[in-house]
């Protein structure tokens, strides 16, 4: 089979390489994954690499990138110095005959291959042949961490070694290339991530097309697991998208052992299982299972969602919205709107949570695994509760070490990512959308701006407690009873409505012999409701103040 092309991140290397204008790249994203590392031609047929196989990022990068390096150097804080290419020309240099031992520690070791290629590129410069080195560090956020604010001298100098190898001109004029790899740029020293002599990439979690020839080159290992499936794998490979290749191939083992085949019907399930895993509960999956028509009353919001989902499913993305956000006050189905939203666009609903961490660097280090990941889901919902205090702030709060500032930009300049038009739809949700800052919720960041409020009049909040006690088995007369009437609280939120539709299912069922009107009445001599009258005022006024349009604020209001 012909070899795949480069992904877009390889060849930006390659490009930013043999220009000269980089030697030193800081891979981070999927830099754990498994790859597809493509066969050698020129390996003999019994070679392991005469066939494609699943290879580390830098089983990759060496075969693909750096079969003409003499030396290839690896380093990480569990096997120390390995030389896994030149050992013999590496063996000539005079230090490391004397060497009693190879140093581990991280700033000794990092001295220590500094010392090798300042001693290679002397050789070259007094006119000897050039020995072409690379270096790989892996997991370089453990041996270089961003420690904001910190004093450690030794973390500095390490950090600035490292940073020397890409704008030393000793080290920039010879053939070296320097590969340091970590899951999050925030992870890393800032010393080394704020140098402009280094080129940042990133190592996104594969397309589907990826996903489908990785599986070809597996299927013959994993016949059960796959079962139908593998007659044609591009359902697989699109279905699974957002996945590693590592979970897929760990789904396949489990699977294969267990005599289990996967079925089309896994797949969804499958998927969120994988992801929620990988990303250790950054993220939770909505499961949508009502649509637009399970709202009660809003007819003009609903009509104007039903619109977008048509441009969706159309590709009509010129007027599709960038995001959403429903406000109003706490009760009034902000999040089972959202709910609706999917099911009735029959996508994904992605939920952030837990995002946040009091470890510094490590909120922002969680910020990019999750927008790595919605880059490759494809279309999908992402929902942010509570907005108002997930989104950060524009100024940084001196109590959070400016996490909040630096979550708000992070924000911001995703939700305004135009490439994410029709892919991702952002959707806030607040009781208190006037604390969310104002560049958020602009134009372009969230185009549509939805209040959701309580019906005033009591035939409303009838119809509302109708509808919800329906669900319970419990027919309440289509018209209200007059006797009923005083008794309907104003600005019942379906929150309220919902636990009044409970109570009046649990008297009906523990009250033999009293009629429905009888225990509804029982129930409304009772009622407290949940949030104090001044308070759904304020909120409600919010709400209307920040509606994009008017037509969505009901007319009784």
């Amino acid at each position: 089979p012909s070899t795949p092309p480069l992904p877009a991140w390889a060849r930006e290397l390659v490009t930013q390489y043999e220009s000269h204008a980089s030697s030193q790249f800081i891979l981070t994203g999927n830099v754990s994954d498994l790859q597809l590392v493509p066969a050698n031609p020129a390996a003999k047929p019994t070679d392991p690499d005469a066939r494609p196989r699943l290879g580390t990022l830098t089983d990759y990068i060496t075969a693909t990138l750096l079969p003409r390096f003499d030396v290839i150097i690896h380093y990480d804080l569990g096997n120390g110095i390995r030389v896994e290419k030149g050992g013999e020309l590496f063996a000539q240099w005079p230090t490391f005959k004397a060497a009693q031992n190879v140093p581990r520690e991280p700033r000794l070791a990092v001295e220590f291959i500094t010392a090798y290629l300042r001693y290679v590129a002397n050789l070259r410069a007094l006119g000897q042949k050039a020995v072409q080195v690379a270096v790989f560090i892996k997991a370089a956020h453990l041996i270089a961490p961003a420690v904001r604010g910190s004093t450690d001298y030794n973390l500095s100098a390490l950090a600035m070694h490292l940073r020397e190898w890409a704008s030393e001109p000793l080290l920039t004029s010879h053939p070296l290339a320097t590969f340091l790899f970590a899951d999050n740029l925030s992870d890393l020293h800032p010393l080394i991530t704020g140098n402009p002599r280094a080129t940042r990439l990133v190592v996104p979690l594969p397309e589907p097309d990826e996903l489908q020839r990785t599986l070809e080159t597996v299927a013959a290992q994993y016949p059960l697991a796959l079962g139908e499936l593998a007659k044609d794998l591009s359902k697989p490979a699109g279905a699974l998208a957002g996945t590693t290749v590592s979970a897929v191939e760990s789904l396949l083992k489990t699977r294969q052992h267990l005599k289990l085949p996967i079925a089309d019907t896994d797949l969804a399930d499958l998927k969120k299982q994988i992801i929620e895993k990988d990303t250790g509960g950054l993220i939770d999956f909505m499961k949508p299972d009502r649509t637009l028509d399970d709202i009660h009353g809003m007819e003009k919001v609903k009509a104007w969602l039903t619109q977008d989902i048509k441009l969706w499913r159309d590709n009509d993305l010129a007027a599709l919205p960038m995001g959403y956000l429903f406000c109003g006050p706490v009760g009034t189905g902000k999040t089972y709107m959202v709910e609706c939203l999917a099911g009735s666009a029959g996508v994904p609903v992605v939920k952030l949570k837990n995002f946040r961490d009091r470890w510094v660097g490590s909120t922002e280090s969680n910020l990019e695994t999750i927008f790595r990941l919605l880059k490759a889901l494809g279309r999908c919902i992402v929902f942010i509760d509570e907005a108002d205090q997930a989104l950060g702030k524009r100024q940084a709060d001196s109590g959070d070490s400016g996490v909040g500032g630096r979550v708000y930009s992070m924000f911001a300049e995703e939700m305004s990512n135009t490439r994410n038009r029709g892919k991702v739809l952002w959707v806030l949700a607040s009781s208190r959308p006037d604390l969310i800052e104002v560049d958020l919720k602009r134009p372009g960041r969230v185009d549509v701006k939805i209040p959701l409020l309580p019906p005033l009049p009591p035939a409303e909040s009838w119809g509302l407690l109708r509808a919800l006690g329906k669900k319970r088995g419990v027919e309440l007369a289509k018209e209200l009873p007059e006797a009923l009437t005083p008794k309907i609280p104003l600005r019942l939120t379906p929150g309220a409505a919902e636990a009044l539709a409970v109570k009046l299912y649990r008297q009906v069922r523990t009250t033999p012999g009293l009629t429905l009107e009888a225990a509804l009445a029982d129930c409304l001599d009772d009622y407290q409701p949940p949030v104090a009258p001044d308070i759904m005022q304020f909120q409600m006024d919010i709400a209307i103040r920040e509606a994009s349009d008017l037509e969505f604020v009901p007319d009784s209001l």
